[in-house]
């Protein structure tokens, strides 16, 4: 079992919609590693926001709480991405 899967959602394009997101795993305590986002080229009103987390016991669960957000169109767990983009980031904060 990999230690982090990325979960990546559809997501409707307005703002708040991060703050939304973000705030289900604060009240979950359940922490992201890393978040990538960008906005759907082939329709405005739609984002793609992927991201890294710790692959445990308390993933399930929020993923259906994910499901339950009403600007979350779709969600995705790729259990064996490579998430390498999300160490290349890291070089620009070191």
């Amino acid at each position: 079992m990999n230690n982090y899967v990325v979960i990546g959602l559809l997501v409707k394009n307005h703002p708040g919609v991060m703050s939304h997101i973000t705030g289900l795993f604060a009240r979950r305590s359940f922490n992201v590693e890393g978040i990538l986002c960008g906005r759907v080229e082939e329709n405005e009103k739609k984002s793609h926001i992927y991201l890294l987390v710790k692959n445990d016991d308390f993933l399930e669960q929020i993923v259906k709480q994910l499901n339950k957000l009403y600007d979350v169109d779709e969600v995705k767990v790729y259990e064996d991405a490579d998430y390498q983009i999300f160490k290349n980031l890291n070089r620009f904060f070191e």
